[in-house]
């Protein structure tokens, strides 16, 4: 997924302040620090989505290791996150999640130096991995530092930097690569060893306590079984582009065998990272089904929407960051405010007219898309993109909340963290035989995504994100219906 708006801890429990954790004059230094952790993953999360144009031309990258420039990355997140979460607990939360910022780093200096794509492949893979350990400990380690009285305001400080850095920086990202040719994707990895190292040395010089919990159990066998699965049903989704009917037979056929595998280790496990009780509520599990389906379609067009603007329409990349600002400003001015009409009127209508609000604007991009209309056609249509997003997040939240006990609350958060970003992993290799069967029937004769003046290339990319752009509006009719499906449960607004 998209990050956007998918902010939550993924660890067992919800954590709670600890006394000596770090004193009272170090907490903003702690609470910067995991801003800066959180920049890391957001912006890298959107601005790769911008650069993917400039990393297929330098380093002649196809579709599919583009696609899997993006899928290695979710398909270790969004495996390990749960696990991440567990491990704060067990060794120390600040421990891990400097551990968790310095893998992200590292990862990020190779990717910056990738000789080819499948060595960037590799990296970004790693660079998951990192952020599985770096991302539950964000708010987790707010929430250990601050009281109670004064945690609420703290996150909200976090959660409103946070949205910042979504929003500015695809811009700041696309004026970068506009500017600095197309080797400046580089930077964008590079950036993060800075940033990094600044929350490391705040970490270290300012929490004093570190408490951990020996006793606390990792559910290994599950992190395996479902990196697995994930890995050969990505990779037989992915294949579904060269036409190797047995060869992506077997991979789907033994990434869903291996999902199987998972949920029989996790119904047996005492310490599940993914308890299956949780599914036993009704609207967690209809509000799961719908983030999976809702997210897919936003990570399908955020995916494939660079990439055609650039490549296809010849729209330079600090325009083209200029579609993703409104995901990230309606969803911050608007959040707290429908968080609250969600507990008046229930999940449903918010959730049912949200996503029928984002599927009008990918049915207006599809519309819009053989006119080459941006500025009057496509940044319009992500206008009600956002808006239908700002409309869901937090009746999500607080629906996936009241599902479940309180006891829960923290490894449900997590659970609906995962399969958000899941949704990106599994839609984006499904659509690629699409995309790529799309744009050689209207006569394509390069790639979707490369930068090429063959005649009819430009309008053989546009066919190709159309037919995206109404799978993407298809997939939110089907979130609109599952929403209808949850039932009104009472629930007091979050306190963030």
């Amino acid at each position: 997924m998209s990050d956007t708006g998918q902010a939550s801890s993924a660890g067992s429990a919800a954590p709670v302040s600890v006394p000596g954790f770090c004193a009272p004059q170090g907490r903003k230094f702690v609470l910067f620090a995991a801003i800066l952790a959180s920049a890391l993953g957001f912006i890298d999360g959107t601005v790769v989505a911008i650069a993917m144009p400039a990393i297929r031309e330098t380093l002649g990258a196809t579709l599919a290791q583009a696609q899997w420039v993006h899928n290695a990355y979710l398909l270790t997140l969004s495996a390990l996150i749960l696990v991440g979460g567990a491990a704060g607990d067990r060794f120390g939360l600040a421990r891990v999640f400097t551990w968790g910022i310095g893998a992200f780093v590292v990862a990020s200096m190779l990717c910056a130096v990738a000789p080819n794509a499948e060595f960037l492949i590799v990296m970004r893979a790693l660079q998951g991995i990192g952020a599985a350990i770096m991302v539950p400990g964000s708010m987790a380690i707010i929430a250990r530092a601050y009281p109670k009285a004064e945690r609420g305001r703290a996150i909200g400080i976090w959660a409103a930097a946070s949205a910042l850095t979504t929003a500015l920086g695809p811009i700041i990202g696309g004026l970068a690569l506009s500017l600095g040719g197309p080797e400046m994707w580089r930077w964008i990895f590079a950036v993060n060893l800075p940033l990094g190292a600044l929350a490391i040395y705040l970490l270290r010089t300012r929490v004093q306590a570190d408490p951990n919990q020996p006793g606390s159990p990792i559910d290994y066998p599950g992190a395996l079984s479902a990196t697995i699965a994930l890995l050969a049903l990505a990779w037989g989704l992915t294949s579904l582009q060269h036409g190797q009917g047995a060869s992506v037979t077997l991979w789907i056929g033994a990434g869903l065998g291996l999902l199987v595998v998972f949920l029989i280790v996790e119904a047996r496990s005492d310490h599940a990272m993914m308890p299956l009780t949780l599914f036993a509520s009704r609207n967690f599990t209809v509000v799961n089904l719908l983030c999976f389906v809702l997210y897919g379609a936003l990570n399908i067009v955020l995916f494939f929407l660079p990439m055609t603007m650039i490549a296809g329409w010849g729209i330079d990349a600090f325009q083209t960051s200029a579609a993703f600002a409104p995901l990230s400003v309606f969803i911050a001015l608007l959040s707290a405010r429908i968080g609250q009409l969600a507990v008046t009127w229930g999940p449903a209508p918010l959730l049912s007219g949200g996503s029928a609000l984002a599927g009008l604007g990918y049915a207006a991009m599809a519309l819009v898309a053989p006119y080459q209309m941006f500025w009057d056609g496509i940044v319009p249509a992500m206008c009600l993109v956002g808006l239908g997003m700002a409309m869901v997040v937090a009746p999500l939240s607080t629906t996936v909340m009241a599902a479940v006990a309180d006891n829960q609350a923290g490894i449900a958060s997590g659970v609906n963290n995962a399969i958000t970003r899941l949704a990106g992993l599994i839609w984006v290799a499904a659509v690629g035989g699409l995309v790529a069967g799309v744009y050689a029937a209207a006569g394509g004769t390069d790639s979707f995504g490369v930068t090429s003046q063959t005649p009819g290339h430009a309008g053989a990319m546009t066919a190709g994100f159309q037919a995206l752009a109404w799978f993407a509006a298809a997939l939110c009719a089907l979130s609109a219906g599952l929403a209808l499906l949850t039932r009104r449960n009472p629930v007091a607004p979050p306190d963030a």
